[in-house]
C-alpha cells in the first residue's frame, strides 16, 4: 500500500470522525468538492459520506462483474411502466403522449437531445446512435426492491456520445431524462466508465417497450434504478442539481447508489 493511500485513508477517517460534530458544515481532508449532492439537506448528509468513501477507496475505472451467457436470467426484472399510461405512476401530460406516437412509428421520429456544458449541442436518432461503436456486456442488474437479474446489454458507451459533443472542461454531472417524468443524475467519473452505456439491446434483441425502449441507461457501477429508461434527454451541467422532484429520492432514493 502507498503512503498516498495511506495518507488518503486517513484523511477519509478523520473526516468521518467529525462528522457528527461538523453538522451541516461537514467536509473530508483532503476533498475538493465544493458542492456535494446533499443541497443543504441534513439527512442527505450520508449521500455525501458514501460517495466520498467509494470515491476515495475503489478505483475510477473499476469493472463490475460481467457473466456467461448462460447465467442470463430466464425472467428478467420486472416493474417496468408505460410512459404513456395515463394511469401509470410516472405518467407525464407533457411527454406521455409524445412517447406513444414515437413507439406507434418504431420510433424513427425519436431523437435524443444531448446538451448543456457542451461545445457542439446534438440530438442523435437511434439509427445514429446504431452506427457508431458499440459494446456488449452481460451484468447484472441490482435493484434495491429485490428485481434483481442478468441480462445482456449492447449500446454504445455515454462517454463516446459525450465526446462527440464536446463536454466543457467544467463540467462535473450528466443529468438524465426520461418520457416517464423520471431523471436521474451522476457524476462525470461513472458518465465516463467504460460499462456506462445507452443501450438499445437487450439479449440480442431490441430492447421491449417494458424494460426502456428505444433507449435506456446502463450505470453498471450503481443501483439499477439510476439505470433509467425510455430517454429523451441529456444534459450536462457543471453544478449540481437536485432532481428530487423527478427522480423520487424524496421518497428515500439516494443520489448516490454505488455498488
Amino acid at each position: 500500500m502507498t503512503d498516498e493511500h495511506t495518507m488518503n485513508r486517513r484523511a477519509l477517517i478523520k473526516g468521518l470522525m467529525g462528522a457528527g460534530a461538523a453538522g451541516a458544515g461537514l467536509s473530508l481532508g483532503g476533498c475538493t468538492q465544493s458542492e456535494p449532492p446533499t443541497y443543504g439537506n441534513l439527512l442527505r448528509m450520508g449521500d455525501w459520506l458514501t460517495y466520498k468513501a467509494q470515491r476515495l477507496l475503489i478505483p475510477k475505472a473499476g469493472l463490475v462483474r460481467e457473466y456467461d451467457r448462460s447465467q442470463i436470467s430466464s425472467i428478467m426484472a420486472i416493474g417496468s411502466t408505460d410512459p404513456a399510461n395515463q394511469n401509470g405512476p410516472f405518467y407525464s401530460s407533457e411527454f406521455g403522449d409524445a412517447y406513444a406516437k414515437l413507439r406507434q412509428n418504431d420510433f424513427a421520429d425519436w431523437r435524443l437531445i444531448v446538451e448543456g456544458a457542451v461545445r457542439r449541442p446534438a440530438s442523435f436518432s437511434l439509427a445514429d446512435l446504431q452506427a457508431l461503436t458499440r459494446r456488449t456486456q452481460i451484468t447484472k442488474h441490482t435493484c434495491e426492491e429485490g428485481w434483481s437479474a442478468i441480462a445482456e446489454w449492447t449500446g454504445v458507451p455515454l462517454r463516446t456520445v459525450l465526446e462527440m459533443v464536446g463536454i466543457q472542461p467544467a463540467a462535473r454531472y450528466v443529468q438524465l431524462y426520461a418520457y416517464d417524468a423520471v431523471a436521474e443524475g451522476i457524476d462525470m467519473i461513472d458518465a465516463l466508465h467504460p460499462q456506462t452505456i445507452l443501450a438499445y439491446g437487450m439479449n440480442g434483441q431490441m430492447i421491449p417497450q417494458g424494460h426502456g425502449a428505444p433507449l435506456r441507461a446502463r450505470v453498471e457501477t450503481q443501483l439499477g434504478y439510476k439505470s433509467i429508461k425510455f430517454l429523451r434527454r441529456i444534459v450536462v451541467t457543471e453544478k449540481f442539481e437536485s432532481l428530487d422532484k423527478l427522480s423520487g429520492l424524496g421518497a428515500g432514493f439516494s443520489w448516490f447508489a454505488g455498488i
